[in-house]
C-alpha cells in the first residue's frame, strides 16, 4: 500500500497562500500574488493526480473493491465512549476524484484570472478569496465524518459570499452575496439537524460507521418505528438533503445562484462548474448507500426534486437574454441532472450513481469551459447582454471554437464529453424510473436548445458588428485555460469511469448503447436545428413563436415568479406576522420589564441614598438607634 503522508499538503498549501496574500499580497507584492496563488493550486493539482495515481493504479483494487483509507484521523471531541467527532482525511474513489477535479478546475480558474483581473485596485484579495474557497472545497470533499464535513461546508458558504460580494460598491453585487448565503445558511439550519440525528442514531459521525450501522439487517429491525410514515433514518436524510439542495441550487432553494453572477466571471466559473454547487450531490453520493436503503423515502425525493430542478431551470434557461444567467440555469439543470440519476439508483441497480459521478467529472470540464469563454465575449463586447453581441466568431476566433465544444459536450452531441455521462444517466432513469427517463429526455432537448441559442446569438445572427475599443481577444493566461478545458470536454468522455467510481466500489454497470442513444441525440439534434433555424441570421422567426406563447415565455422570463413569491412571504406574512408583532413584544414587553426595574431600582436608590450620606455623625446615630433597638428587643425576649 502506497505512502499518503503527504496528502495534508493537499489542503494545506491554499490555506498558506490565503493567510501569506492576505496579510502581505496587496502591500509587498500586488502584481507577483497572482501567480504565487497559481503555483500553491498548481502544486496541490499536481499533488491530487498523483494520488489518483497511487490510488487507482499503483495500489489499485483488491479483489476488484477500492479501499477506504484514513490517511489522516484525529480525534477532536470526545462526547461519550461511542461517540466523538474526529478530525481526518478520508480517500476513496469520489473524494480522490473531486480532489482532480476542484483543483484542475481551480488552477485553469486562477491562471485565467491573473489576466481577467489585471488592473483591479483589489487583485491580491481577489486571489486570497479564491485560495480561501479552494481549501474549503478540498477540506470538503476529503473530509471523513458529517461534522468535519459541516465546517467546511459553512467555510464554502463564507469564501463563496466574500467572492459573490467582490465588487462591494456596486449594491446588486452586495444583495447577491447576501441572498447568496442566507438561503444557504436557511437550508445549512436542516443540514445540521439532520447531522446530529444521525449521528445519535449510528452512534458515530464517521462516514464508514454511519455507512455500516446504518444498513446492517440489526439496525434495520432496531429501528422500524416510524413518524410520520417514515422511518428516523429517512427524516434525518431528507433534512441532510435539503442542505444539499441549499448548496447546489435545487428547486426551491435555487434562488440565490442566477444573482450570484454578480461576481466577477472567474467566480461564476469556479462556483457554478466543479466546487460549490456539486457540494450537495456529492454529500448524497457520500451517504448514498444509506439512502438506498430508505427505499421509497428520502431516495424518492432525490430523484423528484431533481428532475423537476432539472426541467424547470431548463425552460427558465431558453428566456433569458443575460448570457451568465442562461450559464447560471443551465447550472440548475444539469446539477438535476445528476441529483435524479442519484435518485434513481438503488443498491441493486447502482449504474446512475456511476453515471452521477461520470456527469460531474465531465460537466466541470465543459461548464468551466463555457463561463471562461463568456468572460472573454464580455471583455470584447463590455456587455453581458445578447442583444450587444453577434458574429463575433471572426473577432474571437479561439473563444468561437472552444464556445462551440463546451455547446456541443453539454448538450449531449457524441462524442464529445456530455455525450457519454448524459447517455449513462438517461439509461439509469429508462431502466427503474421511465417516468423520470421522459421528463429528462426533454430536459436534454432543451439545454441543446437554448444552449445553441446562446452561441448562435452570440458568434453568428448578426451580418456585421462593429466593436469599439477592441483590444484583440486577450492574453494567452486567458486563452490557455480554454484550450485546455477543451480538449478535456472531449477527451474526458473516453475515461473508463465506471471501473473506478461506483457505489458498491467494484466495477459499475453504466454503458452507452448504441440503440439506446438514438432517440436522446435526435432530440438533441432537433434543438441544435431549432436554435440554428431561429438565430443563427436575423430574421423574425423567434418572435413570432415567442408571441404565440407569450403568458407562457413571460412567466419563464420572469423565472415563473419564485422570486417575488419569496419577496411576499418575507415581507408581507413573516415581516408583518412574525417580525412586527416580535418587534412589539421586544419594545413593549421586554424592553418595557427591563425599564420599570431600572425604574424601581432608582426608585429604590433615591429612598435609601441618605442612609449613605457620608457624614459620620448620621452614621453614629443609626448605630446607636440600632443598638438601642437590639437592647429592647433581648430585654423583651428575657422578661
Amino acid at each position: 500500500m502506497s505512502n499518503y503522508d503527504y496528502i495534508s499538503l493537499i489542503p494545506i498549501l491554499p490555506i498558506a497562500g490565503f493567510v501569506l496574500i492576505g496579510l502581505a499580497g496587496k502591500k509587498y507584492f500586488p502584481a507577483l500574488s497572482g501567480w504565487l496563488a497559481t503555483l500553491l493550486i498548481g502544486t496541490s493539482a499536481v499533488l491530487s493526480l498523483f494520488t489518483a495515481y497511487q490510488y487507482f493504479i499503483v495500489d489499485g483494487a483488491a479483489n476488484g473493491v477500492y479501499p477506504q483509507l484514513l490517511p489522516v484521523d484525529m480525534q477532536w471531541l470526545q462526547f461519550t465512549n461511542t461517540l466523538s467527532i474526529n478530525m481526518g482525511i478520508l480517500l476513496d474513489p469520489i473524494s480522490v476524484m473531486m480532489l482532480v477535479v476542484v483543483t484542475f478546475v481551480s488552477l485553469m480558474v486562477h491562471i485565467y484570472s491573473t489576466g481577467y483581473m489585471k488592473g483591479e485596485s483589489r487583485y491580491a484579495t481577489f486571489f486570497a478569496y479564491l485560495q480561501l474557497f479552494t481549501f474549503s472545497m478540498l477540506g470538503l470533499v476529503m473530509s471523513s465524518n458529517l461534522f468535519q464535513i459541516y465546517i467546511f461546508w459553512e467555510l464554502v458558504g463564507v469564501s463563496s459570499f466574500l467572492l459573490i460580494g467582490f465588487y462591494f460598491d456596486k449594491p446588486s453585487a452586495v444583495a447577491a452575496s447576501k441572498k447568496a448565503f442566507i438561503v444557504t445558511r436557511f437550508a445549512d439550519l436542516f443540514f445540521l439537524i439532520g447531522i446530529l440525528i444521525t449521528g445519535v442514531t449510528a452512534h458515530s459521525f464517521n462516514f464508514t460507521d454511519i455507512i455500516a450501522n446504518l444498513t446492517s439487517p440489526e439496525f434495520l429491525k432496531e429501528y422500524s418505528a416510524t413518524f410520520l410514515g417514515f422511518s428516523v433514518v429517512t427524516w434525518a436524510l431528507v433534512l441532510i438533503f435539503i442542505g444539499g439542495a441549499g448548496k447546489s441550487a435545487m428547486f426551491p432553494l435555487h434562488i440565490w445562484l442566477p444573482d450570484a453572477m454578480e461576481g466577477p466571471t472567474p467566480v461564476s466559473a469556479l462556483i457554478h462548474a466543479a466546487t460549490m454547487v456539486v457540494a450537495g450531490v456529492y454529500l448524497v453520493a457520500r451517504l448514498f448507500p444509506v439512502f438506498a436503503i430508505t427505499g421509497s423515502g428520502a431516495i424518492d425525493v432525490v430523484a423528484y426534486i431533481g428532475i423537476f430542478s432539472a426541467l424547470f431551470a431548463a425552460l427558465i434557461a431558453c428566456t433569458q437574454t443575460d448570457i451568465k444567467r442562461v450559464l447560471a440555469y443551465s447550472t440548475m439543470s444539469q446539477i438535476g441532472y445528476m441529483m435524479f440519476a442519484l435518485g434513481v439508483s438503488s443498491q441493486a441497480h447502482d449504474a446512475g450513481f456511476t453515471a452521477s459521478m461520470f456527469h460531474l467529472f465531465t460537466h466541470a470540464f465543459f461548464k468551466s469551459l463555457l463561463f471562461l469563454g463568456a468572460g472573454l465575449v464580455i471583455h470584447a463586447v463590455h456587455s453581458n447582454d445578447m442583444k450587444d453581441m453577434g458574429g463575433l466568431r471572426k473577432y474571437l476566433p479561439i473563444t468561437h471554437i472552444t464556445f462551440l465544444i463546451g455547446c456541443l459536450a453539454i448538450a449531449g452531441v457524441p462524442p464529445f464529453a456530455g455525450f457519454f455521462s448524459k447517455e449513462g444517466i438517461l439509461h439509469a432513469a429508462y431502466t427503474t424510473h421511465p417516468d423520470i427517463y421522459y421528463v429528462a429526455l426533454v430536459t436534454s432537448g432543451l439545454t441543446a436548445f437554448y444552449m445553441f441559442r446562446l452561441y448562435f446569438r452570440i458568434f453568428w445572427n448578426k451580418a456585421d458588428i462593429h466593436l469599439h475599443h477592441f483590444h484583440g481577444e486577450g492574453a494567452w493566461s486567458m486563452k490557455f485555460p480554454l484550450l485546455i478545458l477543451a480538449t478535456l470536454s472531449i477527451a474526458a468522455g473516453f475515461v473508463p469511469f465506471a471501473h473506478y467510481v461506483t457505489a458498491t466500489r467494484t466495477e459499475g454497470h453504466m454503458h452507452t448503447d448504441i440503440m439506446f442513444s438514438i432517440a436522446p441525440v435526435l432530440i438533441g439534434l432537433l434543438g441544435i436545428a431549432v436554435a440554428m433555424m431561429w438565430y443563427k441570421n436575423e430574421n423574425d422567426r423567434a418572435d413570432k413563436a415567442v408571441a404565440m406563447m407569450r403568458g407562457v415565455y413571460r412567466t419563464a422570463y420572469h423565472k415563473f415568479y419564485i422570486d417575488e413569491l419569496y419577496i411576499f412571504i418575507t415581507k408581507k406574512v413573516i415581516f408583518n406576522c412574525i417580525g412586527r408583532p416580535a418587534a412589539w413584544i421586544d419594545r413593549n414587553i421586554v424592553d418595557g420589564t427591563m425599564n420599570f426595574i431600572a425604574l424601581m431600582t432608582g426608585e429604590i436608590s433615591d429612598s435609601i441614598k441618605g442612609m449613605q450620606s457620608g457624614k459620620v455623625q448620621g452614621y453614629a446615630m443609626y448605630f446607636f438607634a440600632g443598638v438601642i433597638g437590639l437592647t429592647l428587643i433581648c430585654l423583651y425576649i428575657w422578661m
